[in-house]
């Protein structure tokens, strides 16, 4: 599962300090096994008035290990009209206590162990009258979700899907919502004639079922587990693939079909690399993906059926801006999911790096297959640094048995470091050995669950080597380790000194790496093993080496600080490989921007093969330093033009409006008329300064055709030379934005706002920005929204409607703070 938390939660921490969860002692075991599910069958209905599932479920189970004359099942918010033991095609009424929460069904007589039991039980699930919040990775929690029911939201479809993790899906279907559990299952679903239906397994009937109604079901025949299954419906276009005669298919809103193959078109090459990566054939019988507006979780790899947030349909030009971190890098997941977490399921969400660490990993895996080095550790890289972005994550275990609440879990540890884990133990082991050892690990538990000793010991069978010494303190300790790197050579005894300094607290960690040491353009490579808080390690070197490269293989997962003097980052830019020793030495350029040779590096990374150094390098530049504005402007020209990234091509222009010069009008004009968005709002934005009245112009001719950034750029640019008359598109566009998008689009509001004098925009403004800092204050971003009120209201100090703005922004912000 892949969410949008990321950048909510990046962007409170860049603002406030967020408050941290109490410590959490309690040890949170894996579910005992009393009962195994076997087989879920569900008959449902829906009622699009009253948001109702009418359910009728058959549930086999057997006892696991004793004799048991009860069962406890998740039901969460229902009303249960019977409940029965299935003998043969008769119902025995059976006793039962419910407290909305759990179900418990009084059987009547001890079932032995093995003995299978089917029970029958009639209920209404009621999703949205349940009390129950998300969390930071699942922004709801209701399990069953009715998107305009009522089609009152013109041009916004009627759908209905479902999101199961972590044990949301007892809210529409009585089950043992727990990670180890798996069960087959049948889901029929009626629904009216004109929608289509998606779940598990294979469509096996379609039915008629009275006047516009249809009954589909669809049947799962190997086991998953029960916050896998989904159900979604709507009016989707349907466009089919084939992988090894399974049906491979995309879901999609009818305006977004044609895009179908661009946005899902290589999920059969996919299948394909993964398959033969892993040794295990992809396990399941059909493989769907399915697009749905309002999605919570980013994206979910229900067994067979992966839906997709509305991130991932788009129009022609909205894909011409899209990049591999996006969309292609959540298939990937997604993917992936389907051998670790749905064929091989983690065993509690204590284990969820058994999960979401494998599916993190497999972003790395396709951007190395499809794009090369470069790309691969580029994405390798983007999750260590999101990561690193908050220290809260350093106190806390892969392997984690303490928490406040199971979605806890799903955080950057056991998503970026364990994804950055596997990456280390790869290289470690080696491609071919630790990939067999991933194969013995998921046919060893196929259709069951895993822990993370269980990967370790796969790993060790194939390998002959112990790793309980890497499993120890990287998947069950916290934190990572930190370094400083110190160099001396000693012309005398003719050798090269490497200081290796572990400053983390507690014990040091075991690094082995590799160090390539460059003499006369040539690298001489030795193998290295840190074990100390002070590692001194020695290379024959009879002159002084030229670079002296640690960790040459650029994977481990470390914060250092490398203590190389600006020729050496300059050689190792020129003469090392890897995408991150160029990176590395760009960012020790940054450092040093009066230095000529600093300047140097800067320019050549403007011209860098990897697309995202050229981008990393623009936002680099500081182009109030005069020589190397003279020698850099004329680059971003070219870069604005002609890059092959389109993001770099829109950061080109942003870095050129910074000089505000009137040179580069007709390249912020010719911008304008790219088919990218991207490009197009970095243009608008950038004209703006130059040619305000010719701004505001393009602006109001893009209306009609606009999305993502160059929506952005039109709120922006009405936020700074806009009007009254540009206030009510403004608030149009801001409401049907994004939660990220307003966010963005927030500084530009208030700045028209205050310009207006308006007394019947104020209160439309405060009450979008208090809204805002109200359902997002989870995150922290409350504080810098209760400042932005607090601007608005000194800034209409002097204006008529000051008294206006005191009481509203006073009532705003004391209803962000009573607010939980």
């Amino acid at each position: 599962m892949r969410n949008l938390f990321l950048l909510l939660s990046g962007l409170a921490a860049a603002t406030t300090a967020v408050a941290q969860q109490p410590t959490a002692t309690l040890y949170r075991a894996t579910e005992r096994k009393v009962n195994d599910l076997v087989h879920t069958r569900l008959d449902v209905r829906f009622d699009y008035g009253k948001r109702y599932l009418y359910g009728k479920e058959w549930v086999t189970l057997t006892p696991h290990a004793y004799a048991t004359d009860s069962v406890r099942l998740d039901a969460k918010g229902m009303d249960i009209k019977a409940v029965a033991l299935m003998n043969g095609e008769r119902q025995q009424q059976l006793k039962f206590d419910y407290n909305q929460t759990n179900l418990r069904i009084h059987l009547g007589k001890f079932v032995a162990p093995g003995t299978a039991y089917t029970l029958y039980i009639e209920y209404t699930a009621k999703p949205d009258e349940l009390q129950v919040e998300g969390s930071a990775a699942i922004s709801g929690a209701k399990g069953l979700y009715f998107i305009n029911p009522d089609s009152a939201m013109s041009g916004k479809p009627v759908q209905i899907w479902t999101q199961g993790e972590s044990e949301s899906n007892s809210v529409w279907f009585p089950t043992i919502d727990k990670p180890n559990q798996k069960s087959t299952s049948e889901i029929s679903m009626t629904v009216p004639a004109k929608y289509v239906t998606l779940s598990n397994g294979a469509l096996v009937s379609q039915k008629p079922a009275g006047a516009g109604l249809r009954t589909d079901t669809w049947k799962m025949e190997l086991p998953h587990a029960p916050y896998l299954f989904m159900m979604a419906v709507g009016d989707f276009r349907i466009t089919k693939d084939t992988w090894r005669g399974k049906e491979v298919s995309y879901y999609l809103e009818p305006q977004y079909a044609p895009q179908a193959r661009q946005i899902f078109g290589k999920t059969p090459r996919m299948l394909d690399y993964f398959s033969q990566l892993l040794g295990v054939e992809f396990p399941w019988n059909k493989y769907a993906q399915v697009v749905a507006r309002e999605f919570v979780a980013g994206a979910m790899e229900n067994t067979t059926a992966s839906l997709f947030g509305e991130q991932a349909q788009g129009n022609a030009r909205e894909l011409l801006d899209w990049e591999y971190s996006g969309v292609e890098r959540e298939i990937a997941h997604e993917l992936f999911h389907h051998w670790f977490g749905d064929y091989v399921t983690t065993e509690s969400w204590s284990n969820l790096t058994m999960n979401e660490s494998f599916a993190n990993f497999s972003e790395v895996l396709w951007a190395e297959q499809e794009y090369g080095a470069d790309a691969a550790a580029a994405q390798a890289d983007l999750s260590m640094r999101v990561y690193f972005g908050n220290p809260a994550n350093y106190t806390k275990p892969l392997a984690r048995y303490q928490y406040a609440d199971k979605e806890d879990m799903f955080d950057a540890v056991s998503y970026q470091k364990g994804g950055s884990i596997l990456n280390m133990l790869r290289h470690h082991l080696g491609q071919d050995v630790f990939f067999r050892g991933l194969q013995r690990y998921l046919k060893q538990h196929a259709f069951g669950t895993g822990e993370p000793h269980d990967l370790r010991l796969a790993l060790e069978e194939v390998s002959g080597q112990d790793l309980n010494w890497f499993f120890d303190q990287w998947y069950y300790r916290p934190g990572h380790p930190t370094v400083t790197i110190d160099y001396h050579w000693d012309g005398a005894r003719k050798r090269q000194a490497v200081i290796v300094r572990q400053t983390q607290a507690g014990a040091p960690f075991v690094l082995p790496l590799h160090v390539d040491v460059y003499t006369n353009g040539r690298p001489q490579r030795y193998p290295a093993t840190l074990r100390h808080a002070v590692d001194t390690l020695y290379f024959p070197a009879a002159t002084k080496p030229d670079l002296v490269n640690v960790d040459a293989d650029k994977v481990l997962l470390w914060q250092k600080k490398d203590n190389k003097p600006l020729t050496e980052f300059a050689y190792q830019y020129s003469h090392a490989a890897r995408y991150l020793d160029r990176r590395e030495a760009l960012t020790a350029a940054k450092a040093q921007l009066s230095d000529a040779l600093a300047q140097k590096l800067l320019l050549s990374g403007l011209t860098d093969k990897a697309p995202a150094l050229r981008r990393m390098t623009i936002d680099l530049l500081d182009l109030k330093n005069a020589s190397l504005r003279k020698t850099a402007a004329p680059l971003l020209a070219k870069l604005a033009t002609t890059d092959s990234s389109v993001k770099a091509r829109a950061l080109a222009l942003t870095a050129l409006a910074t000089l505000q010069d009137k040179r580069y009008t007709k390249l912020f004009v010719t911008s304008l008329d790219s088919k990218s968005y991207q490009v197009q709002g970095a243009g608008l934005r950038a004209l703006v300064p130059l040619d305000a009245k010719q701004a505001l112009a393009r602006a109001a001719a893009f209306e009609a055709d606009h999305k993502a950034d160059l929506t952005l750029a039109l709120v922006e640019v009405y936020g700074k030379a806009g009007g009254p008359a540009q206030w009510p598109l403004v608030l149009a566009k801001f409401d049907a934005a994004s939660p990220n998008y307003r966010l963005q689009m927030l500084p530009s509001v208030a700045e028209l706002l205050n310009r207006l004098n308006d007394p019947a925009a104020l209160p439309q403004g405060i009450d979008r920005i208090k809204e805002l800092a109200v359902r997002y204050k989870q995150f922290g971003i409350h504080v810098p929204l209760i400042k932005l009120l607090r601007q608005i209201q000194e800034q209409q100090a002097s204006r008529p409607n000051a008294t206006q703005a005191t009481t509203l922004v006073q009532q705003a912000v004391a209803e962000i703070e009573a607010a939980k």
